[in-house]
Protein backbone atom coordinates (compact mmCIF):
# COMPACT_ATOMS: atom_id res chain seq x y z
CA UNK A 1 0.00 0.00 0.00
CA UNK A 2 2.88 2.36 0.89
CA UNK A 3 4.49 1.71 -2.50
CA UNK A 4 1.18 2.36 -4.29
CA UNK A 5 0.76 5.71 -2.51
CA UNK A 6 4.34 6.72 -3.39
CA UNK A 7 3.74 5.77 -7.01
CA UNK A 8 0.56 7.86 -7.12
CA UNK A 9 2.32 10.86 -5.57
CA UNK A 10 5.15 10.55 -8.10
CA UNK A 11 2.68 10.42 -10.99
CA UNK A 12 0.90 13.54 -9.72
CA UNK A 13 4.19 15.40 -9.29
CA UNK A 14 5.06 14.74 -12.94
CA UNK A 15 1.84 16.26 -14.28
CA UNK A 16 2.90 19.93 -13.98
CA UNK A 17 6.15 19.22 -15.85
CA UNK A 18 4.25 17.47 -18.60
CA UNK A 19 1.77 20.33 -18.83
CA UNK A 20 4.61 22.90 -18.90
CA UNK A 21 6.28 20.97 -21.71
CA UNK A 22 2.98 20.84 -23.61
CA UNK A 23 2.58 24.61 -23.18
CA UNK A 24 5.96 25.19 -24.82
CA UNK A 25 4.95 23.83 -28.19
CA UNK A 26 3.82 25.55 -31.32
CA UNK A 27 5.26 28.12 -33.72
CA UNK A 28 6.43 31.72 -33.42
CA UNK A 29 6.63 33.99 -36.46
CA UNK A 30 9.14 36.85 -36.16
CA UNK A 31 9.49 39.47 -38.90
CA UNK A 32 11.15 42.83 -39.32
CA UNK A 33 14.50 44.56 -39.01
CA UNK A 34 17.36 43.35 -41.20
CA UNK A 35 19.73 44.79 -38.60
CA UNK A 36 18.29 42.33 -36.08
CA UNK A 37 17.70 39.30 -38.30
CA UNK A 38 20.95 37.53 -37.33
CA UNK A 39 20.29 38.25 -33.67
CA UNK A 40 16.73 36.94 -33.98
CA UNK A 41 17.93 33.77 -35.66
CA UNK A 42 20.50 33.20 -32.92
CA UNK A 43 17.81 33.60 -30.26
CA UNK A 44 15.47 31.30 -32.20
CA UNK A 45 18.11 28.60 -32.53
CA UNK A 46 18.95 28.60 -28.82
CA UNK A 47 15.29 28.74 -27.75
CA UNK A 48 14.25 25.87 -30.06
CA UNK A 49 17.19 23.80 -28.81
CA UNK A 50 15.94 24.24 -25.23
CA UNK A 51 12.31 23.68 -26.30
CA UNK A 52 12.23 21.22 -29.23
CA UNK A 53 8.45 21.48 -29.45
CA UNK A 54 8.67 25.11 -30.56
CA UNK A 55 9.44 26.22 -34.10
CA UNK A 56 10.63 29.82 -34.45
CA UNK A 57 10.76 31.34 -37.95
CA UNK A 58 12.69 34.60 -38.41
CA UNK A 59 12.63 36.76 -41.55
CA UNK A 60 13.85 40.29 -42.33
CA UNK A 61 12.61 42.85 -44.79
CA UNK A 62 12.92 45.97 -42.64
CA UNK A 63 11.24 47.46 -39.58
CA UNK A 64 8.34 48.74 -41.68
CA UNK A 65 7.74 45.20 -42.90
CA UNK A 66 7.74 44.00 -39.30
CA UNK A 67 5.15 46.53 -38.18
CA UNK A 68 2.99 45.80 -41.25
CA UNK A 69 3.11 42.07 -40.45
CA UNK A 70 2.28 42.70 -36.79
CA UNK A 71 -0.71 44.89 -37.69
CA UNK A 72 -1.78 42.46 -40.41
CA UNK A 73 -1.68 39.52 -38.02
CA UNK A 74 0.97 37.57 -39.92
CA UNK A 75 3.63 37.59 -37.20
CA UNK A 76 3.74 37.16 -33.43
CA UNK A 77 6.77 39.39 -32.84
CA UNK A 78 8.10 42.35 -34.84
CA UNK A 79 11.84 43.00 -34.56
CA UNK A 80 12.43 46.71 -35.19
CA UNK A 81 15.15 49.33 -35.00
CA UNK A 82 12.77 52.26 -34.52
CA UNK A 83 9.77 53.04 -32.34
CA UNK A 84 6.28 52.55 -33.65
CA UNK A 85 4.70 55.51 -35.51
CA UNK A 86 1.43 57.11 -34.47
CA UNK A 87 -0.25 56.01 -37.69
CA UNK A 88 0.82 52.40 -37.00
CA UNK A 89 -0.62 52.61 -33.48
CA UNK A 90 -3.85 53.92 -35.03
CA UNK A 91 -3.97 51.07 -37.56
CA UNK A 92 -3.44 48.55 -34.77
CA UNK A 93 -6.22 50.24 -32.79
CA UNK A 94 -8.58 49.77 -35.71
CA UNK A 95 -7.81 46.05 -35.47
CA UNK A 96 -8.61 46.12 -31.76
CA UNK A 97 -5.18 45.84 -30.18
CA UNK A 98 -2.38 48.02 -28.80
CA UNK A 99 1.20 46.81 -29.50
CA UNK A 100 3.53 46.32 -26.54
CA UNK A 101 7.21 47.37 -26.76
CA UNK A 102 10.27 45.61 -25.29
CA UNK A 103 13.80 47.01 -25.45
CA UNK A 104 16.06 44.00 -26.08
CA UNK A 105 19.50 45.37 -27.05
CA UNK A 106 21.50 48.48 -27.92
CA UNK A 107 23.19 49.25 -31.23
CA UNK A 108 25.55 51.81 -32.70
CA UNK A 109 25.21 52.71 -36.36
CA UNK A 110 28.64 52.48 -37.96
CA UNK A 111 29.49 54.69 -40.93
CA UNK A 112 31.76 52.55 -43.08
CA UNK A 113 34.20 53.12 -45.92
CA UNK A 114 36.72 50.96 -47.78
CA UNK A 115 39.87 50.27 -45.69
CA UNK A 116 42.02 52.05 -48.35
CA UNK A 117 40.00 55.25 -47.98
CA UNK A 118 42.19 57.67 -45.96
CA UNK A 119 39.17 59.40 -44.38
CA UNK A 120 39.07 58.26 -40.75
CA UNK A 121 36.76 60.76 -39.09
CA UNK A 122 33.71 62.84 -39.99
CA UNK A 123 31.33 65.19 -38.20
CA UNK A 124 27.55 64.82 -38.26
CA UNK A 125 27.41 67.90 -40.51
CA UNK A 126 29.86 66.32 -42.95
CA UNK A 127 27.86 63.08 -42.97
CA UNK A 128 24.67 65.02 -43.64
CA UNK A 129 26.40 66.84 -46.53
CA UNK A 130 27.66 63.55 -47.99
CA UNK A 131 24.42 61.60 -47.76
CA UNK A 132 22.25 64.46 -49.06
CA UNK A 133 24.63 64.97 -52.01
CA UNK A 134 25.88 68.43 -51.08
CA UNK A 135 29.39 66.93 -50.93
CA UNK A 136 30.17 64.70 -53.91
CA UNK A 137 33.95 64.15 -53.87
CA UNK A 138 36.10 62.62 -51.14
CA UNK A 139 38.68 65.44 -51.48
CA UNK A 140 36.06 67.80 -49.99
CA UNK A 141 36.37 65.97 -46.66
CA UNK A 142 40.10 65.25 -46.69
CA UNK A 143 40.18 62.19 -48.93
CA UNK A 144 41.32 61.36 -52.45
CA UNK A 145 40.05 63.05 -55.58
CA UNK A 146 37.37 60.41 -56.16
CA UNK A 147 33.57 60.60 -56.51
CA UNK A 148 31.57 59.51 -53.48
CA UNK A 149 29.23 56.56 -53.97
CA UNK A 150 26.41 56.75 -51.41
CA UNK A 151 24.89 53.52 -50.13
CA UNK A 152 21.71 53.56 -48.05
CA UNK A 153 19.17 51.09 -46.76
CA UNK A 154 15.76 51.08 -48.43
CA UNK A 155 13.02 53.40 -47.20
CA UNK A 156 11.09 50.71 -45.27
CA UNK A 157 14.16 50.10 -43.12
CA UNK A 158 14.19 51.39 -39.55
CA UNK A 159 17.92 51.97 -39.99
CA UNK A 160 17.21 54.23 -42.99
CA UNK A 161 14.65 56.21 -40.99
CA UNK A 162 16.88 56.51 -37.93
CA UNK A 163 19.85 57.71 -39.98
CA UNK A 164 17.69 60.26 -41.82
CA UNK A 165 16.15 61.63 -38.63
CA UNK A 166 19.31 61.68 -36.48
CA UNK A 167 22.06 62.40 -39.01
CA UNK A 168 20.58 64.12 -42.07
CA UNK A 169 18.05 66.06 -39.99
CA UNK A 170 20.13 66.09 -36.77
CA UNK A 171 17.11 65.24 -34.64
CA UNK A 172 15.43 68.57 -35.49
CA UNK A 173 11.84 69.08 -36.60
CA UNK A 174 12.69 72.09 -38.77
CA UNK A 175 15.05 70.23 -41.12
CA UNK A 176 13.53 68.21 -43.95
CA UNK A 177 16.65 66.93 -45.75
CA UNK A 178 16.39 63.69 -47.71
CA UNK A 179 18.95 61.25 -49.03
CA UNK A 180 20.54 62.21 -52.33
CA UNK A 181 18.62 60.90 -55.36
CA UNK A 182 21.98 59.43 -56.42
CA UNK A 183 22.10 57.18 -53.34
CA UNK A 184 22.01 53.48 -54.12
CA UNK A 185 19.28 51.86 -52.02
CA UNK A 186 20.47 48.46 -50.83
CA UNK A 187 18.20 45.61 -49.70
CA UNK A 188 20.17 44.70 -46.55
CA UNK A 189 23.02 45.64 -44.27
CA UNK A 190 24.98 42.71 -45.68
CA UNK A 191 24.58 44.11 -49.20
CA UNK A 192 26.05 47.44 -48.06
CA UNK A 193 28.93 45.64 -46.32
CA UNK A 194 29.78 43.69 -49.46
CA UNK A 195 29.62 46.76 -51.72
CA UNK A 196 31.86 48.83 -49.41
CA UNK A 197 34.36 45.96 -49.22
CA UNK A 198 34.74 46.04 -53.01
CA UNK A 199 34.40 49.75 -53.78
CA UNK A 200 36.94 52.32 -52.59
CA UNK A 201 34.56 55.18 -53.42
CA UNK A 202 31.64 53.87 -51.37
CA UNK A 203 30.26 54.98 -48.01
CA UNK A 204 27.39 53.35 -46.15
CA UNK A 205 25.95 52.78 -42.70
CA UNK A 206 24.61 49.83 -40.72
CA UNK A 207 24.56 48.26 -37.27
CA UNK A 208 27.97 47.82 -35.71
CA UNK A 209 27.43 44.05 -35.61
CA UNK A 210 27.96 43.89 -39.38
CA UNK A 211 31.40 45.56 -39.42
CA UNK A 212 34.27 43.27 -40.49
CA UNK A 213 37.94 43.91 -41.39
CA UNK A 214 36.74 44.32 -45.00
CA UNK A 215 35.22 47.71 -44.02
CA UNK A 216 36.49 50.60 -41.91
CA UNK A 217 34.23 52.32 -39.40
CA UNK A 218 35.01 56.04 -39.30
CA UNK A 219 35.06 58.00 -36.05
CA UNK A 220 32.12 60.41 -35.72
CA UNK A 221 31.87 63.72 -33.87
CA UNK A 222 28.74 65.68 -33.03
CA UNK A 223 30.43 68.80 -34.44
CA UNK A 224 33.90 70.15 -35.25
CA UNK A 225 34.49 71.11 -31.59
CA UNK A 226 33.58 67.66 -30.21
CA UNK A 227 35.73 64.56 -29.90
CA UNK A 228 35.65 61.92 -32.63
CA UNK A 229 34.43 58.56 -31.34
CA UNK A 230 34.39 55.15 -33.02
CA UNK A 231 31.43 52.78 -32.48
CA UNK A 232 32.95 50.70 -29.67
CA UNK A 233 30.73 48.99 -27.11
CA UNK A 234 31.70 51.13 -24.07
CA UNK A 235 31.04 54.32 -26.05
CA UNK A 236 27.69 53.06 -27.33
CA UNK A 237 26.68 52.24 -23.75
CA UNK A 238 27.77 55.62 -22.40
CA UNK A 239 26.26 57.56 -25.28
CA UNK A 240 29.61 59.10 -26.26
CA UNK A 241 29.23 57.63 -29.74
CA UNK A 242 26.68 59.98 -31.34
CA UNK A 243 24.77 57.52 -33.54
CA UNK A 244 23.42 54.99 -31.03
CA UNK A 245 19.92 53.55 -30.66
CA UNK A 246 17.89 50.87 -28.87
CA UNK A 247 16.77 47.69 -30.64
CA UNK A 248 13.18 46.70 -29.91
CA UNK A 249 10.59 43.99 -30.31
CA UNK A 250 6.83 44.49 -30.36
CA UNK A 251 4.01 42.05 -29.68
CA UNK A 252 0.35 42.73 -30.57
CA UNK A 253 -0.56 42.80 -26.87
CA UNK A 254 0.89 41.61 -23.57
CA UNK A 255 2.51 38.30 -24.57
CA UNK A 256 1.27 34.98 -23.23
CA UNK A 257 2.17 31.32 -23.65
CA UNK A 258 5.07 30.41 -25.88
CA UNK A 259 5.55 34.02 -27.09
CA UNK A 260 5.96 35.21 -23.48
CA UNK A 261 8.42 32.38 -22.86
CA UNK A 262 10.45 33.53 -25.87
CA UNK A 263 10.47 37.19 -24.74
CA UNK A 264 11.48 36.09 -21.24
CA UNK A 265 14.33 34.10 -22.78
CA UNK A 266 15.50 37.08 -24.85
CA UNK A 267 15.65 39.24 -21.71
CA UNK A 268 17.29 36.52 -19.60
CA UNK A 269 21.07 36.36 -18.94
CA UNK A 270 21.33 33.62 -21.58
CA UNK A 271 19.45 35.68 -24.16
CA UNK A 272 21.51 38.77 -23.40
CA UNK A 273 24.72 36.76 -23.71
CA UNK A 274 23.64 35.97 -27.27
CA UNK A 275 23.28 39.73 -27.85
CA UNK A 276 26.97 40.09 -26.95
CA UNK A 277 27.99 37.14 -29.10
CA UNK A 278 26.28 38.70 -32.15
CA UNK A 279 28.22 41.97 -31.49
CA UNK A 280 25.40 44.12 -30.16
CA UNK A 281 25.18 45.60 -26.67
CA UNK A 282 23.13 43.87 -23.94
CA UNK A 283 20.58 46.01 -22.13
CA UNK A 284 22.00 44.77 -18.81
CA UNK A 285 24.68 47.47 -19.28
CA UNK A 286 22.01 50.22 -19.23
Amino acid sequence: MKNIILACLLAVSLVPAAVAQEELSGTIQIKGSDTMVNLGQAWAEAFSKAHPGVTVAVTGGGSGTGFAALIGGTCDIAEVSRTIKEKEVALAGQKGFKPVEFEVALDGLAVVVHPDNPVDALTIDQLADIFTGRVTNWKQVGGKDLPIVILSREVNSGTHIYFKEHVLRKGRKDIFDEFSPMALLMPSSQAIAEEVAGNENAVGYYGVGYVTPAQKAVAVAQDADSEYVTPEVPDIISGRYPISRPLLVYTPSAPTGVVKAFIDFVLSPEGQKIVEEVDFVPIKFR
